[in-house]
């Protein structure tokens, strides 16, 4: 409960941070145009175990997902959901 705490305090800190999920865990975006990569890295940093070579996936509303590419610039919506999986090309 603390950490959900200090997460609200850090956004009305940081009125333009965004509020999404990667891998079902909550993560504050620090402003709403992001690139794959960015989002990776705050995902990281606030504790989603995962790698910065990751294949990161935007879950869209139809059920189906979109390949973020860490050079991808989107502009994220709050309670939008990502998932970060590992990249399994063995080419």
């Amino acid at each position: 409960m603390e950490q959900v705490a200090e997460r609200e305090q850090d956004h009305k800190e940081r009125p333009h941070s965004v509020p999404v999920t990667v891998n079902e865990r909550p993560v504050l975006l620090p402003e709403r145009t992001v690139t794959g990569l960015e989002i990776k890295q705050e995902a990281i940093a606030q504790g989603v175990p995962i790698k910065l070579d990751f294949v990161l996936q935007q879950e869209l509303p139809n059920g189906q997902h979109k390949v973020i590419g860490d050079q991808d610039e989107i502009k994220a919506h709050p309670g939008e959901k990502f998932t970060a999986i590992e990249d399994d090309d063995n080419s």
